[in-house]
């Protein structure tokens, strides 16, 4: 035998050392991870928390909502801004840099003194949070090859589904046990440890100042004014009466006039702060509007079971983040499986069968009565937390499948924008829904009393024969009756509305997983 046929091949070993990450690769991506998790949990994590607050502060409730809102404005400015800033600084420079700004920012919200200095460092807070969602993402296709790529993907499915479901009860939790100001307490460790992540996990990177000098001001200056507008339009809208409102009428101009110079800009200019060609593509178009409605379900859920459960049911916090936690914490158990799955089914099939898990899980909740309840919401809970895996991971898939490697900043800030965008319209939707619907039903519900007039009087006996029990004269037991028929009167037209939100959320996912059935494969979209 001759020593030429003793010699072991090489050529297997440089492609399992060339598709080998390293250890601190895998380090820094948890990191990054660890950043959008905190970025999207505080989010949500104050809502809980914001009666307490505004009893501290001595605010109103109109200006406690502020506390919300100016944090969403502010991330909403910082992903478009996030592939620019890490391409001119480093990746590693910006991701230390703003997890530094939102730590600092985190424990000033805690020492607010009065609600505007809340307001400012919340928004300082929304700012750096912004930039730690999308470059979470494109760590995962800058440091993981392509077979890889689908674990990265569950780990920031990770962050995107189960942060916004626990935020709730986590910000219930701490502030009835210990106070509101370790909402923000709690970033410090996480933030530690991820900057010594970070720190070792991450080459160094030289600036690149020819970046910042030529950077398209145009288009940052746009972007930020427009997209800034929308934002406090949406949050604020339903509020200030929509366009009845001279302010919610200059924002729409505002924002409609900046965001349309923003796209002439983007598809005028050499060198865009978003690549909106991109859009160009129908695969990744086709994604990114199935990005838009999962925006608006995962958001808009996690704004609607709150409100009906605090509104409807008289739940406290810590008992609505009881109930909430049962859409967080049974997606650990499945987010491990997907990667092996995608290397089984078409990702496609995948995010479709997760839309339609999601849909029934809305589906389920179109027929609320005043006794469902927590324990009635259970199924919905178990069946979005099923669903919701199958739709992140692989729609990060299928949205990159026909994306090159250096788009990917650009094609995360879209999808990202989208996603926001989606949460955003759907609270606002949601909002101006229900008090429209809420007001149609009882309309119809005071239309259709004479019909059922015998119904109604032995209804208000009832009522009157009780409090005449409790000691209470024949006048005073109609009149409480009478007020106790009209609040049940308002609260069925309000979960009439509720189940009116659930229906059209129900054909939002609908549409979405025919969406998403409709892509071509990935071979023949780049053909």
């Amino acid at each position: 035998m001759s020593e030429q046929a003793l010699t072991p091949p090489v050529s297997a070993p440089v492609q399992q050392n060339a598709d080998a990450v390293p250890r601190r690769h895998w380090i820094a991506l948890l990191g990054g991870m660890l950043g959008a998790f905190m970025a999207i949990l505080d989010i949500q994590i104050t809502n809980s928390s914001l009666k307490d607050i505004q009893g501290a502060l001595s605010a109103t409730l109109d200006e406690s909502s502020w506390i919300s809102t100016s944090y969403l404005v502010a991330e909403m400015i910082a992903i478009p801004l996030s592939g620019w800033l890490s391409r001119s600084l480093g990746t590693r420079r910006y991701l230390i840099g703003t997890t530094v700004i939102f730590t600092i920012a985190s424990l000033l919200c805690s020492i607010s003194w009065n609600m505007g200095s809340m307001i400012t460092f919340r928004a300082i807070q929304g700012f750096s949070g912004g930039a730690l969602i999308p470059m979470a993402f494109s760590l995962v296709v800058q440091l993981l090859p392509i077979h890889k790529r689908a674990i990265g993907m569950a780990m920031f499915g990770i962050t995107a589904t189960f942060a916004p479901s626990i935020g709730p009860t986590l910000g219930g939790w701490l502030t009835e046990h210990l106070s509101w100001h370790y909402i923000f307490y709690i970033n410090l460790p996480p933030a530690l440890l991820m900057l010594a992540m970070l720190r070792y996990g991450l080459d160094d990177e030289p600036m690149n100042l020819d970046s910042l000098k030529k950077a398209d001001w145009t288009g940052i200056l746009t972007m930020a004014i427009g997209l800034g507008s929308l934002e406090v339009l949406l949050e604020e809208g339903n509020r200030e009466d929509w366009f009845s409102s001279q302010l919610i009428l200059a924002l729409a101009v505002i924002a409609g006039l900046s965001l349309v110079a923003f796209v002439i800009t983007e598809l005028r200019h050499p060198r865009p702060l978003v690549n909106l060609r991109l859009l160009r593509n129908p695969h990744f178009a086709m994604s990114g509007l199935a990005y838009l409605i999962l925006g608006m379900a995962l958001l808009g859920s996690i704004y609607v079971l709150p409100l009906y459960l605090a509104q409807i049911q008289q739940y406290n916090a810590l008992e609505i983040g009881k109930v909430l936690m049962w859409m967080g914490f049974p997606q650990l158990l499945l987010f491990p499986l997907i990667p092996r799955l995608t290397r089984l089914i078409k990702p496609k099939y995948l995010v479709a069968f997760g839309f339609v898990m999601f849909g029934l899980s809305c589906y389920v909740n179109t027929h609320m009565s005043q006794d469902f309840g927590g324990q009635q919401m259970m199924l919905s809970m178990l069946l979005r937390a099923f669903g919701s895996p199958f739709i992140i991971v692989p729609l990060s898939l299928v949205a990159m499948q026909t994306i090159e490697k250096a788009q990917t900043p650009d094609a995360s800030t879209i999808t990202n924008v989208l996603r926001n965008l989606g949460g955003a319209f759907s609270i606002a939707l949601i909002a101006t829904m229900l008090d429209n619907k809420a007001r149609e039903h009882l309309a119809h519900i005071k239309a259709s009393l004479p019909s059922v007039s015998n119904d109604a009087w032995h209804q208000l006996a009832q009522q009157a024969g009780q409090f005449l029990q409790q000691g209470t004269d024949n006048t005073t037991a109609m009149l409480k009756a009478k007020v106790s028929l009209a609040q049940s009167m308002q609260t069925d037209a309000y979960i009439m509305a509720y189940n009116d939100v659930f229906i059209m959320m129900t054909g939002f996912l609908a549409f979405a997983a025919i969406l998403i059935l409709s892509l071509p494969d990935a071979e023949a979209a780049k053909a």
